[in-house]
């Protein structure tokens, strides 16, 4: 995962998306991570202001330059004018909340990158209970994910395996 950015090792604990951001899955998670790596030039765990202009562009939603400073102090939240990848992630539950307004180039971005968190979305104070019954059941959905990627590995290395024989029998025959 993208790291928060913290050079100096202040003694902070190492961020962890999938335990801060559960109203996401596994999947979203990883397809806005990349999203934030594919803008992040610099490689640098951090989207600037001229990476954040060329994603609004690329999107088709080009801002002004007061408008991507706006966009980036709505959830700058260590006010160092710059998305950390965890910013990055606040920008989609707010809009999955229903917290960014319907004109500003937030809701533009998390609208236009293709991640659909609206099928998720955040719960509300109205679904406490509900919510409180979902992440019963997150823990488990993490785990069939986990499975699910296992199993898929395991196929890919069992043809892999099975090609490689296949090849070695068909070179056998030729070797003779």
């Amino acid at each position: 995962a993208v790291g928060e950015g913290s050079p100096g090792g202040s003694g902070r604990r190492v961020f962890s998306p999938a335990g801060e951001f559960r109203e996401f899955s596994r999947r979203q998670l990883r397809d806005m991570e990349r999203l934030f790596r594919q803008y992040d030039a610099g490689k640098d765990g951090f989207i600037d202001l001229m990476e954040l202009k060329l994603m609004m562009e690329k999107l088709g939603a080009p801002q002004t330059h007061l408008g991507l400073k706006n966009m980036i102090k709505e959830v700058d939240e260590d006010l160092d004018s710059k998305l950390s990848f965890r910013e990055f992630l606040l920008i989609f539950r707010k809009a999955a909340a229903g917290e960014l307004q319907e004109d500003s180039g937030l809701h533009a971005l998390a609208r236009l990158s293709e991640i659909d968190v609206s099928t998720e979305g955040v719960k509300g104070a109205k679904n406490f209970f509900e919510a409180k019954a979902q992440a019963i059941n997150e823990a488990s959905r993490f785990e069939e994910e986990i499975k699910a990627e296992q199993e898929e590995k395991k196929k890919q290395a069992e043809e892999l395996k099975q090609r490689k024989a296949a090849f070695k029998e068909l070179q056998s025959t030729f070797t003779q």
